[in-house]
């Protein structure tokens, strides 16, 4: 008896994750289309803030979507799928920092250091900048690897084990690996190069929930046909 409430309990567990994982895509696609563009005008927005948020809660619901993601797939994805899922977690961890900054302490500074704000969309952007951020720029500049190398692992991962959608597993792959040619487009058009990588989260995200939604169903079922 306790065996199958552990077992019913871990289905849960991974729905939920499906669940936060299709709420993280979705929220990637929003900050994809409406991020405003990395300059420091933009800063103090209504609009840059509610993308920041939005960033936010993306990397929290990821972390826990991409548990769930991983958890259901892991005896074969092998070490792939791990060196994907850590890469892509950490990624989320230190996405969550500088989202958090963004929203809660950049518009503050926009006015009274207005050349530390430059100096942040100069670490964003590239850009040569009057300021430079030390450590933060460093740690930004390994949230890249991290992302590709992640969202490539953990898509090969995905196609080679079969358990999820083995195209949602390709689009995350191509996705990821498309992140440098967002430095070839326009300011206001690079964080629409993440809108794939969103789509293919919640197609994760979805494919897990449902899943696990048919099990439980099938599940219920049966205890009421034994019952009867």
């Amino acid at each position: 008896m306790g065996d199958k409430k552990m077992k019913i309990t871990v289905s849960n567990l991974i729905r939920m994750a499906g669940v936060s994982a299709l709420l993280a895509g979705t929220c990637y696609v929003f900050v994809g289309i409406f991020h405003p563009p990395n300059v420091a005008s933009s800063v103090t927005s209504a609009r840059w803030a509610i993308v920041h948020v939005v960033a936010c809660a993306m990397s929290f619901f990821g972390l826990i979507g991409m548990a769930g993601l991983y958890a259901r797939q892991a005896e074969k994805s092998g070490r792939l799928g791990l060196a994907g899922f850590v890469m892509l977690s950490l990624w989320l961890v230190l996405i969550m920092g500088f989202s958090f900054v963004e929203v809660f302490i950049l518009p503050r500074l926009a006015t009274a250091d207005p050349r530390f704000v430059e100096g942040w969309m100069g670490m964003l952007t590239g850009s040569a900048s009057k300021l430079h951020l030390g450590v933060l720029s460093t740690v930004w500049t390994l949230t890249g690897p991290l992302y590709i190398l992640g969202g490539l692992l953990f898509g090969i991962a995905t196609f080679r084990a079969g358990i999820l959608p083995r195209w949602a597993g390709v689009l995350l792959a191509i996705g990821t690996a498309l992140a440098p040619v967002a430095k070839l487009l326009p300011n206001a058009s690079q964080p629409k190069i993440a809108v794939p990588v969103g789509l293919a989260l919640a197609w994760l995200g979805y494919a897990l929930w449902s899943e696990q939604a048919a099990q439980s169903s099938e599940t219920d079922s049966r205890k009421l046909a034994n019952s009867i």
